[in-house]
């Protein structure tokens, strides 16, 4: 009886040892990942780029006579708007002055032997040398006037005046320069690749950081035929109106300029992950079986919160917003 009960208990042992053994060599259970998920889609997406620029005057005269003499009258001074044709300074007129008496004189010769070679009292040869030599007089007195009376050639702001009253003028500078601010003009450069989808008449909008607040509309006026070979841009020349003259030249600008539009299939920031150790952006996609497949994809413009996909990403596709750090390709999710 005792050898009975003995033997029993040890079969009850050996029972549990098996089942603890058994136990202990189970599988653990699988945990499925929990994920969230977007719905991909498609519009048209503005494809604009913005450029750093300076504003320049649309044309810079420096003004000055073509001989060296003494500054008589000094008339505008730095930050002056003048108009086209306006006096900005007077040099020393003697020899204006002794010119304008000699074509005086001049002009009453000459109309005293047209009479007379009319009439046969001078020969055609003496009346075109004098003809010839009173045409030069009225020219040179016309140049003596443009370097003695200096006029604006344009309408703008005189941004530098480099003499006084009474100086002598050496040629050493202008005595003034004169910058056109109506229009003004800004050169952008822009990468090669949007050759071909800019041309001339194009609009483009600008702001400024002196004029916060405040957008701006210009045209591209002239596009450059050539591409600098180290930056890889082109520069196109943007011209705008300034009607009330608060754009000057020198300030900092930002140049949106928009190449149209392009169908692109869209998606959430938050689904695009980074492969480590390159630059590869990938997606997790949710089949119909609830598995996720790893998707290379092609991105384009990033718009605030989503992401422009320009290949490997098609419209209507379910993609993983939540939970990748979890996940692998081919691996069954749980959708909250």
């Amino acid at each position: 009886m005792k050898k009975s009960i003995l033997l029993l208990a040890a079969l009850a042992a050996a029972v549990a040892c098996g089942n603890q053994g058994a136990n202990q060599n189970a599988a653990p259970e699988e945990t499925i990942p929990n994920v969230e998920v977007a719905t991909a889609v498609a519009r048209d997406v503005p494809q604009d780029n913005v450029y750093a620029s300076t504003v320049q005057a649309y044309a810079v005269n420096n003004i000055a006579p073509q001989t060296a003499g003494r500054i008589r009258k000094i008339n505008v001074e730095v930050g002056d708007y003048v108009v086209k044709g306006q006096i900005l300074a007077e040099m020393d007129r003697l020899q204006l002055d002794q010119t304008e008496l000699q074509v005086q004189n001049d002009d009453i010769e000459y109309e005293r032997l047209k009479g007379l070679y009319k009439e046969g009292g001078v020969s055609q040869s003496d009346f075109e040398t004098a003809e010839l030599g009173y045409k030069i007089r009225k020219t040179t007195l016309e140049n003596l006037r443009e370097n003695t009376i200096l006029r604006s050639p344009i309408t703008g702001f005189v941004s530098a005046r480099n003499f006084d009253s009474g100086d002598l003028y050496s040629m050493s500078s202008p005595l003034f320069t004169v910058q056109q601010v109506t229009p003004v003009k800004l050169l952008v450069g822009i990468s090669e690749s949007e050759y071909t989808k800019i041309k001339k008449g194009d609009s483009v909008s600008l702001t400024v950081d002196a004029i916060p607040g405040e957008t701006f509309t210009g045209k591209v006026d002239r596009l450059y035929p050539t591409i600098d070979p180290a930056t890889h841009t082109f520069k196109a020349e943007v011209v705008v109106p300034n009607a009330n003259r608060v754009l000057r030249p020198g300030m900092y600008a930002r140049v949106t300029v928009n190449f149209g539009t392009r169908h692109s299939v869209i998606v959430p920031d938050m689904s695009l992950v980074k492969q480590e150790g390159t630059g590869t952006r990938f997606i997790y996609v949710l089949k119909a079986d609830n598995t996720v497949s790893y998707l290379p994809v092609t991105i384009g413009r990033h718009m605030g919160q989503e992401y422009e996909i320009l290949s490997g990403l098609e419209e209507g596709s379910r993609v993983v917003v939540k939970g990748q750090s979890l996940l692998k390709d081919g691996v069954k999710v749980n959708v909250l």
